[in-house]
């Protein structure tokens, strides 16, 4: 018995020698915290929102630090020098995306966003830029889909008036039909119960990806077939399959060859081209894909609406100054048009300043390296995961004139023209850049300038203190909020949209 124990403690003891060596940061690596055998550096980062840690780390280790995340690596990159180094000026060495980790296991390496860097990511990528190019993104049949949607908005704003209301539904709903005309050449009623599940599944699993339960799902494996929260995640991708599925269905049952509707038609009419040599090209591929850039299309942008609101209501001076210029630049126009923008600095300036404070996916989405690359003079094995803080950008010291505050002249020049700083990149740089991007500028300006022409945001009296901390996840969520809306009065020259 004594013989048989001593036998067992000496393998445990190996066991753990073992580990510890594998722990070990490599030759030149970039240094970072203590590293414990099993849970990595685990108890150093706050599983509810580790934004702040990082940020304590980086203050320690600089610019370029490791990380454990249980056994494996991973490189957190900060600030603009670093970045841009590694997004854009060494783009193909930082292009992967780690195939270990717990979005990889829920979306099924599919799709455009999560799948490595390769021949297919960019098959697919150019296949998304051109159709979305096709469909008008950019063009004026883009605007026309976005103010067929705002007039629903607005409606519903108008049934509002004097009263208090909460945003969040609304303006999710919003993104969600442009994007839908897009993928499915529908929309769906505000009301509508299919609709609401998808944005309540897409929710659910944004929160949860960068949360504690993904991070515990990431460094223990042995944990990953136990029932645990983070399997409502794979039922929520389920779900939103299933409804992918059945469009589908309903595609190949009405499309037109030769005559695209929407997206899923073209992918349809590519298939179809292709016959049996599909390459990447897959049904399998497809239902992903959609679900891709249906997120990548919804998400950033009812979140940064949400926060746009929220910050104006709350600098009713900012919100003044810009119905002044708005009011100006549409006097006698029915509408405003994309290009409206360039007559527009001080709003160009103002939702610029929403979208950095939003800060909407504060650590991007997981990069991987492609080969062994050296960043700001580390050395930086194949395979290593990268984290791209562009928290520790978009409010870096010596980039903006007020990185700690609210404040549209981070975007103006001393004439008050508008100036877009490098470190502005909430959607990234280089050739993973968030597709959505085009979209979303687009959205954003002709939304808000709409609305804020037609009404006036006020925070209600009874709301208390605003709480402009946002709820922690692969996006950053403004906390729930009520607001109260009026019609604005103008003048007669000022037409009411």
């Amino acid at each position: 018995m004594i013989m048989f124990l001593s036998v067992v403690l000496l393998w445990i003891c190996v066991f753990f020698i073992i580990l510890q060596v594998k722990s070990k940061r490599p030759k030149n690596f970039p240094p970072g915290p203590p590293v414990f055998p099993i849970l990595g550096t685990i108890l150093q980062l706050s599983l509810e929102n580790p934004l702040k840690d990082f940020e304590r780390l980086r203050k320690s280790y600089g610019d370029v630090y490791s990380i454990y995340i249980g056994q494996k690596p991973a490189v957190v990159i900060n600030g603009l020098k670093a970045v841009k180094e590694a997004m854009v000026t060494k783009a193909a060495d930082f292009a992967g995306r780690p195939q270990d980790f717990f979005i990889n296991d829920v979306t099924k390496r599919k799709g455009v966003v999560m799948i490595d860097y390769g021949s297919s990511w960019r098959e697919h990528r150019r296949f998304a830029l051109m159709t979305l190019r096709n469909f008008g993104l950019g063009k004026n049949s883009m605007e026309d889909r976005i103010h067929e949607e705002i007039k629903h908005l607005v409606s519903t704003l108008e049934e509002s008036v004097g009263k208090t209301m909460s945003p969040r539904v609304m303006f999710h709903n919003v993104a969600s039909n442009i994007i839908c005309q897009v993928l499915f050449a529908r929309r769906y009623e505000y009301d509508n119960a299919l609709i609401k599940q998808i944005v309540q599944c897409f929710t659910e699993n944004t929160k949860m990806v960068n949360g504690p339960w993904a991070m515990l799902y990431d460094s223990f494996p042995i944990i990953r077939n136990l029932p645990l929260p983070f399997q409502k995640a794979f039922q929520n991708v389920e779900t939103c399959r299933n409804i992918i599925i059945d469009l589908i269905n309903e595609h190949k049952k009405t499309r037109v060859p030769g005559e695209p509707r929407d997206f899923i038609d073209c992918y349809l009419e590519e298939l179809e081209k292709r016959g049996n040599d599909r390459s990447s090209f897959s049904e399998d591929q497809l239902i992903m894909y959609s679900i891709d850039l249906y997120i990548a299309g919804t998400d950033t942008t009812s979140n940064t609406l949400l926060t746009g609101f929220l910050y104006l209501m709350n600098y009713p001076h900012i919100q003044e100054k810009c119905q002044q210029e708005i009011d100006q630049v549409l006097e006698g126009k029915d509408q405003a048009t994309f290009e409206d923008r360039h007559k527009m600095p001080y709003i160009q300036a103002v939702i610029h300043e929403i979208q950095r404070v939003a800060n909407t996916v504060p650590l991007s989405v997981f990069h991987c390296t492609t080969k062994d690359t050296e960043l700001m003079g580390y050395s930086i094995p194949k395979d290593t995961v990268i984290i791209e803080n562009l928290t520790s950008v978009l409010s870096e010291e010596g980039q903006w004139k007020f990185p700690h505050e609210f404040n549209p002249e981070n975007f103006l020049d001393d004439k008050g023209e508008f100036v877009k700083p490098e470190a502005f990149m909430p959607f990234s740089a280089g050739p993973r850049m968030c597709l959505g991007e085009g979209l979303a500028r687009m959205e954003l300006f002709l939304i808000m300038v709409t609305l804020l022409h037609k009404f006036k945001f006020i925070w209600p009296e009874d709301a208390g203190e605003p709480d402009f901390t946002p709820v922690y996840g692969i996006t950053l969520t403004p906390k729930p909020y009520d607001m109260k809306v009026q019609l604005r009065i103008l003048c007669r020259t000022c037409p009411i949209l």
